[in-house]
């Protein structure tokens, strides 16, 4: 199987750069996309329902925010989008996807940043991550496989973005943002795409500043974390920064079809 994540910032801009060519070549069997900003219904027939997909939609109550969305091939059990407070679900920030034995966690987690800049928003995005923390921790000790994946707007490490000394004070990479991300880590979820590349370089996201993708100056903020009985089932990770489309590149797992259970 593959799982495929990409934050498409704007669907409906991504679609006039081939969003729905790159899905039907993709050889996708799930696909989770971030920052949809916009209503289905603000969205041609074809994108809603493409043929030989299930889809599922959770919008922002604002309009043109945030917003996530899932593309199938197989039917999904059930889907969730609540995290159990309204702070969190009016932004549209989650899917949770039942394959039998496999939970796709479809995730958006916020960005520091205020309206200014001036980072106020990194104790609801820490909120954000301990809230979901907890939610799909309870699946994992419930035998479920689960896999999260998203933006997650934090990179984890240093080898994570290409200039770290510069961004020390930046949302995405302060020191309370690379902590919560590492109490994942140290509490058993597998960064699958580290698992098999150590190396650096490897970035998702990248300035909409001229020249920056090309130069590859990015940062690696879009994630699959595996529980350790999905990573079981997970035979390779990867990013696809030749993809192009939105200013963030689809990451990805291959998985074997027992992941299902």
């Amino acid at each position: 199987m593959r799982i495929l994540s990409w934050n498409v910032n704007g669907l409906r801009a991504c679609e006039q750069k081939g969003f729905s060519a790159w899905l039907e070549a993709s050889g996708a069997d799930i696909v989770g996309i971030q920052e949809v900003r916009a209503l289905p219904e603000q969205l041609p027939p074809h994108l809603v329902a493409p043929p030989g997909w299930h889809t599922a939609w959770a919008p922002a109550a604002r309009k043109g925010y945030s917003g996530v969305a899932l593309f199938s091939r197989l039917a999904p059990d059930r889907v969730e989008t609540s995290l159990g407070e309204e702070r969190f679900d009016v932004e549209g920030r989650l899917q949770l996807a039942r394959f039998g034995r496999l939970v796709i966690a479809n995730a958006y987690f916020p960005n520091g940043n205020g309206k200014d800049r001036d980072n106020s928003r990194i104790p609801y995005k820490l909120d954000f991550y301990r809230a979901l923390y907890e939610r799909v921790d309870r699946l994992r000790r419930g035998g479920l496989r689960v896999l999260v994946l998203g933006d997650f707007n934090t990179a984890h490490r240093a080898i994570d973005l290409a200039r770290p000394k510069d961004n020390v004070k930046t949302s995405g990479f302060r020191p309370e943002e690379c902590a919560e991300f590492e109490r994942w880590i140290a509490g058993g979820w597998i960064d699958t795409f580290r698992h098999y590349e150590p190396g650096p370089d490897h970035y998702s996201w990248w300035s909409q500043r001229f020249g920056v993708r090309a130069r590859n100056v990015g940062w690696r903020i879009d994630y699959v974390l595996a529980s350790r009985a999905a990573m079981r089932h997970v035979q390779s990770a990867t990013l696809h920064p030749e993809v192009m489309g939105s200013d963030h590149c689809p990451v990805g797992v291959e998985a074997d079809r027992t992941i299902l259970g």
